[in-house]
């Protein structure tokens, strides 16, 4: 499976709905990968969160991930987890998840890129690759030339985050990226399984149009 569209639910941004309802209109709009994200609610509410989850994107045959939350990922059933840089190491999840378990890991330069591949991560994402609103701390831009470093640097799948709309889909794929995380132009958008379906429909034009 692919990661042409991976879609990360925040309720803040979400336009009043739940983390389940973001990833149902997500993949009813053909994305491959959800990402449960939610820095504020209780361990209890996450869980019940990524359980609903978990039977959206199985029933949908996407991947479901969750990001930094180890415990949770696992109690639910996830397919895998997506590590920050101060997050548990690579190793430490492989020695406590099963095997297939997918372990994605943000990125900011060739060095962090290159170590997480090294360690076993199935994806790197390069966040943000242009200045976002969507995370707080997400600090500045890394640009396309970064993306351009860390694509030659590894061979596992790249993933652009941040910053990351229609208008800008047709650039990173074309700089490397084998795909594109996404909040705000799915999740905050009205009508988020349309913006999905046309995310995903520029993802594939840009790969067809590179050869890819």
């Amino acid at each position: 499976m692919g990661y042409d569209l991976y879609v990360i639910t925040d309720e803040g941004i979400g336009c009043g709905r739940s983390h389940p309802e973001q990833a149902r209109l997500a993949v009813e709009g053909g994305a491959d990968v959800v990402q449960l994200r939610d820095k504020a609610l209780s361990s209890r509410g996450l869980l019940a969160a990524a359980r609903e989850i978990r039977v959206v994107t199985r029933a949908a045959d996407a991947l479901f991930i969750v990001n930094d939350r180890l415990d949770i990922a696992l109690a639910a059933g996830a397919d895998g987890v997506h590590l920050g840089q101060d997050d548990l190491p690579v190793a430490g999840v492989r020695s406590i998840a099963p095997p297939g378990f997918i372990v994605g890991v943000s990125v900011g330069n060739v060095a962090e890129a290159s170590l997480a591949a090294a360690g076993g991560a199935d994806y790197v994402a390069l966040s943000p690759t242009f200045a976002t609103g969507s995370k707080a701390d997400a600090g500045p831009g890394r640009g396309l030339d970064m993306l351009r470093a860390v694509r030659s640097a590894v061979s596992v799948p790249l993933l652009a985050i941040g910053g990351i709309g229609p208008h800008n889909v047709c650039e990173v794929i074309g700089a490397g990226a084998d795909g594109v995380a996404v909040i705000s132009a799915v999740v905050g958008q009205e009508d988020a399984a349309g913006a999905a379906r046309r995310l995903k429909a520029l993802v594939k034009a840009a790969k067809n149009g590179s050869g890819r």
